[in-house]
């Protein structure tokens, strides 16, 4: 063991990891200093998720050398890298779904349940990553998931922490402290590997960036000496082209999309329960729903697809396209023009042992892709084909499995199936979840162009920049309760912010004719 702070507490020398239809890390070179934040940038495809789990022991390298505060080391299982002080947040997650949060916890986190479950609560105030450690996983939110991932890491003797966008899950006032506690992480010497695609979160946290592309390490930078432009240009090669966000005005005096008075008791005790919920969405705008995880996004998503028929809603409740749908099936709303981008991409956006021409099927079988039920392979291999290329979807091709794609690609993939579809009313979850920066922008810009050619478009994000950049109302979920629509040009994000945990009282943004007596009540 050494005692130099200039010998680094991890080092990677000539690591490769070879697939049969591509090389996903080409003789990477990486340096982590006792200490240091480091940023590992790059595009979906880029090799980043495969290196991390090469360096934590989920997958074996094929070549290459792995050094540990000095001495070779054999990093061939996770429980190896735990040993070692080795914490990763997955970006797919490594939960049992069946299991509770303290019991997936105990799984790797030494203590009786009764300790581990008041050490999660601590942890979940300390950091504002709250979460019941008596639910059960397989009732909580994406982001809700990510919470436990993070906690679970920090209840070990950490040496490294590997995050995968863990700001993804909190509201602006929550990332600060976040922040503040990755920084005690580091003045106590922990190492950090972070990987996120806000570039101006990389920019104030992280030391160092090292940039992968195709598989290849392309430069090593001071990301506090780059712009987030520069950083982006690196990831990706090329510039960035600008979103173009055109004045548009709505094409419909009739809500494409009309929910009234919404309620739902959610059985499960963990869930949220859904309050007097009144959304419209029209034909030529995009509306935005913000707010922390696990406030009822989950909960009034699977209603508006139909997944969740359960409330026996009253025809009243739900509208689409001037249709009572409260009752109707996810197939019924879709011969209606509806497509859906759930927030989940593996299990329920994709089947992952499926290939993608296969996946293509779930959704886009109406399109000439069947003969008399009978599948017509050669459009269905069209179709995927055509989806992969518009969207740039990094992988062997249409025979690949969607569980063999990079997070950012596999969601690429799904929302070009539905975007393909040519919808009258798109709901999307999470469009840009884990997509690199450069096809961030492109969905942004589809779904901005689908906006001007009349589509109604409802959206769902946990990225307050991505609402702003794209929407032209937005409204405010919490604890199950919708607050009134806000006029994205009016708020800020710091005024969201105070939507999100309740402190706001203002009225002065709201969209006219909306009362300050209705969102006082409301939120």
């Amino acid at each position: 063991m050494s005692d130099s702070s200039t010998t680094p507490l991890l080092s990677l020398r000539k690591v490769s990891k070879r697939y049969p239809a591509l090389i996903a890390n080409d003789q990477i070179d990486l340096d982590v200093m006792p200490g240091s934040i480091h940023a590992v940038l790059g595009e979906n495809g880029a090799g980043k998720s495969t290196l991390m789990k090469l360096i934590y022991g989920v997958i074996d390298a094929d070549g290459g050398e792995f050094i540990w505060d000095g001495e070779r080391v054999e990093l061939r299982n996770t429980a190896t890298a735990r040993q070692l002080g080795i914490g990763m947040v997955f970006q797919h997650f490594s939960l049992f779904e069946t299991l509770s949060v303290v019991e997936n916890i105990s799984l790797t986190i030494s203590g009786t349940r009764k300790e581990l479950a008041k050490r999660v609560r601590e942890l979940g105030a300390t950091f504002h990553l709250e979460v019941d450690p008596e639910a059960s996983v397989h009732s909580l939110s994406v982001g809700e998931r990510q919470r436990v991932e993070i906690i679970r890491c920090l209840l070990q003797d950490l040496k490294l922490l590997i995050l995968d966008e863990p700001t993804s899950v909190l509201p602006p006032q929550h990332v600060r402290s976040l922040f503040d506690a990755l920084r005690k992480l580091q003045s106590n010497g922990v190492s950090i590997l972070y990987i996120s695609h806000k570039l101006e979160e990389i920019r104030e946290l992280c030391d160092t960036a090292t940039i992968l592309r195709g598989g290849k390490v392309t430069g090593i930078v001071n990301p506090n000496e780059k712009t987030a432009r520069e950083l982006a240009t690196l990831m990706i090669g090329r510039n960035i082209p600008q979103i173009e966000a055109r004045a548009h005005k709505r094409d419909t005096d009739t809500p494409i999309l009309e929910i009234t008075h919404l309620n739902a008791k959610n059985p499960d005790p963990f869930g949220t329960h859904l309050s007097d919920i009144n959304l419209s969405v029209y034909g030529g705008e995009i509306v935005g729903i913000a707010g922390v995880s696990g406030n009822g996004q989950q909960e009034l998503a699977r209603i508006i697809s139909g997944e969740d028929l359960s409330h026996r809603l009253s025809d009243a409740t739900i509208k689409m396209l001037d249709r009572p749908a409260a009752a109707l099936s996810v197939t019924d709303r879709r011969n209606l023009g509806f497509s859906f981008v759930p927030e989940e991409r593996l299990g329920r956006g994709a089947i992952p042992p499926m290939t993608l021409s296969q996946n293509t099927l779930l959704t886009a079988y109406e399109k000439g892709l069947l003969n008399n039920g009978f599948i017509r392979k050669d459009k269905l291999a069209e179709y995927a084909s055509q989806c992969i290329e518009d969207f740039d979807v990094r992988c062997s091709g249409i025979d690949a499995n969607a569980n063999s794609l990079s997070g950012g690609n596999l969601q690429k993939f799904i929302v070009g199936r539905e975007l393909m579809l040519k919808p009258k009313l798109l709901f999307v979850s999470q469009p840009t979840w884990g997509v690199d920066v450069g096809a961030a922008v492109a969905i942004r810009q589809r779904l901005l162009d689908l906006r001007d050619e009349g589509v109604a478009i409802l959206v769902i994000s946990e990225e307050l920049e991505e609402l702003f950049e794209i929407c032209d109302r937005l409204h405010v979920i919490r604890d199950g309760t919708l607050s009134p629509p806000l006029i994205s040009s009016k708020v800020t994000p710091d005024d969201i912010g105070e939507y999100m945990i309740g402190t706001a009282n203002s009225s002065d943004n709201l969209s006219p004719g909306v009362k300050e007596s209705t969102y006082a009540h409301q939120v």
